[in-house]
């Protein structure tokens, strides 16, 4: 019967690719894996294996009871992933993370790959958008995508829709922000276009946190004088423009360029104290669709991750703030898929093309493997005559995939990790005395509330392919 069924594409064999190719592979689809490597080399890449890895060698903490990337781990496994297959040959010890040999995680892939008798491998750019009789592709080509292929992806879905580098502003878990300092409101009570209105109403899409003159000059001293990253090699030819900026930039045109950019206090009223006029105001504005996460508008910086923690939680109200994401400025290729995509990440314009990894605005190469998982699944399913599921929102894939097709806010569209603010928030059990857990106790039980639920669902999310491959 294989024989029989028409091939899927597969553009691009790093994380997402090659986890795309052999769930593909597995479910009994035939697969053409193409690859530019070692015909057209990147400025990042060495080899021409697959899944190589090029910024680092961990998968980051590997607790999948007390950490979202940890869960991402589990499922991928009990999904039958050939990534985290992979990780568990090649681990090197790092304690509580999961870290791996790079040539032997790369090694593994590969020959694991070449060898599946459904994957026929083509090396050779593709240097367009895939031809007409392509009827199911899929494009996981990465941060690196092609110049010809951006290009082509870029006339199709709109040169605004389309990025070259992240400029990521930190991010803030709601419930760690001090509301008995800060408060709910838009500049001149003004309510943004697609406003959620999370805040309960009209004119109250930010929250705001005020700061005195000589807390906003030291927080501009502590800007200028932290640590910050480098460029690496392959993103030295990466453009700064005024519209993204790193705030540290802003800092050195003079110390008031921020209280006149993002920094401004005008157009609102602190209701914890009416007749005070704050020196300047860091604003946060809603970022996902449940209301969990906060984005510290313009914010972006490369300031190192241990200074942005040191320095941001000098502002009033951020004090115990905790970052599901901190920021940074990269060089990218990713799509606005919040806008572009459909829940099963096809192009809503050509459903024939389905985008995986990195590209569609994931961060990491866990975020990236899983997203090539899923696509592979959905595009298994439609070559099958299935109607493709998507796993559950309470899942870490679930809640991963909703974000980028449609929970993230698409103006402010940057790439992210899976983290726990974006998943619906659980009911944490009662403990042996029959109350909710507090002090020290919540946090852990809260975390194990999400994990617990996340891996029950995933179980019902795969009884369905379980059953039918018997």
């Amino acid at each position: 019967m294989t024989k029989d069924i028409k091939p899927v594409h597969v553009i691009g064999a790093g994380m997402a690719g090659s986890e795309a190719a052999w769930q593909l592979a597995q479910a009994g689809v035939p697969v053409v894996l193409h690859e530019m490597r070692p015909l057209v080399k990147t400025d990042a890449h060495h080899t021409d294996g697959f899944a190589e890895l090029v910024c680092s060698n961990s998968f980051r903490s590997d607790d999948h009871e007390l950490n979202a990337v940890g869960l991402l781990h589990e499922e991928m496994r009990r999904a039958g992933s050939l990534l985290m297959e992979a990780a568990a040959v090649a681990r090197v010890p790092a304690g509580g993370a999961l870290a791996v040999d790079r040539d032997n995680f790369s090694n593994y892939v590969t020959e694991k790959l070449t060898a599946h008798p459904l994957v026929t491998v083509e090396r050779g750019e593709i240097d367009g958008l895939p031809p007409a009789d392509w009827d199911n592709a899929i494009i996981a080509t990465g941060p690196l995508t092609s110049d010809a292929l951006g290009k082509a992806i870029g006339e199709l879905t709109g040169a605004d829709e389309l990025a070259f580098f992240d400029a990521i502003a930190p991010i803030v878990y709601r419930d760690s922000i001090d509301m008995s300092v800060c408060w709910f409101q838009s500049r001149y009570d003004k309510e943004s276009a697609g406003s959620t209105a999370g805040a309960g109403g009209a004119g109250k899409d930010y929250i705001n946190c005020p700061m005195t003159r000589e807390q906003y000059e030291a927080f501009i001293d502590a800007l200028l004088t932290g640590d910050k990253t480098e460029f690496k090699e392959w993103e030295k030819d990466t453009p700064y423009f005024d519209g993204c900026l790193p705030i540290e930039v802003m800092a050195e045109r003079g110390p008031e360029t921020l209280r006149f950019g993002p920094m401004k206090p005008v157009g609102l009223t602190n209701p914890h104290a009416p007749d005070v006029k704050a020196y300047a105001i860091v604003q946060l504005r809603q970022d996902n669709a449940l209301g969990t996460l906060y984005n510290m508008v313009g914010f972006q910086t490369k300031l190192k991750h241990g200074e942005q923690t040191r320095v941001f939680r000098t502002i009033p109200g951020l004090e115990k703030a905790e970052f599901a994401r901190l920021g940074g400025l990269h060089r990218n290729t990713f799509i606005n898929s919040p806008k572009l995509l459909d829940p099963v990440m096809r192009l809503a314009k050509e459903p024939r093309l389905r985008f995986a990894g990195q590209i569609t605005g994931v961060e990491g190469y866990v975020e990236s493997g899983a997203m090539g998982l899923l696509a592979g699944r959905f595009a298994a399913a439609e070559r099958l005559g299935r109607l493709p599921q998507t796993p559950p929102r309470t899942t870490a894939l679930g809640a991963l995939l909703a974000h980028i097709t449609g929970d993230a806010d698409a103006t402010t569209f940057q790439p992210m990790n899976v983290n726990f603010g974006l998943f619906p928030p659980p009911e944490v059990p009662l403990d042996e005395n029959g109350k909710r857990p507090r002090g020290k106790a919540k946090a852990p039980a809260r975390k194990r509330a999400y994990t617990s639920r996340a891996l029950a669902d995933l179980e019902a999310w795969l009884r369905p392919r379980a059953e039918a491959a018997e």
